[in-house]
């Protein structure tokens, strides 16, 4: 299969959308290659999209659905900010919220470890 550099350029561009978004590129470890070729969108880091284990495959298609399903967070995005129901700093406070949690539950599990040894 050979493709041209407006398809290469397209890819680039959904990548770097999905990068802005939090995501990454992957592998789509649930489908077989019968199903032809399919990206799938996993958190970038372990500090991006923090609800999401660093593993979680959150979607999972062709070219074409992974850009349609980009512009739906977009758009959802951009919906909620003209209702003034979110933006990006709150959304970035949720996060880091989130983070927050994860890291003290983290640290009393450790406690509670150290304790049932002494």
């Amino acid at each position: 299969m050979s493709i041209g550099y407006e398809t290469i350029l397209r890819i680039r561009r959904i990548e770097e959308q999905a990068n802005d978004f939090g995501f990454r590129f992957a592998n789509a470890k649930n489908y077989s290659s019968s199903y032809g070729d399919r990206i799938c969108l996993m958190p970038a880091t372990d500090i991006t999209l923090p609800i999401y284990s660093r593993d979680a495959e959150i979607f999972s298609g062709t070219l074409d659905e992974v850009d349609r399903f980009l512009r739906g967070v977009e758009w959802a995005r951009e919906y909620d900010r003209m209702l003034k129901v979110s933006n990006h700093k709150v959304r970035v406070k949720k996060e880091q919220d989130v983070r927050n949690d994860t890291l003290l539950r983290a640290l009393k599990a450790e406690a509670k470890k150290v304790v049932e040894i002494e």
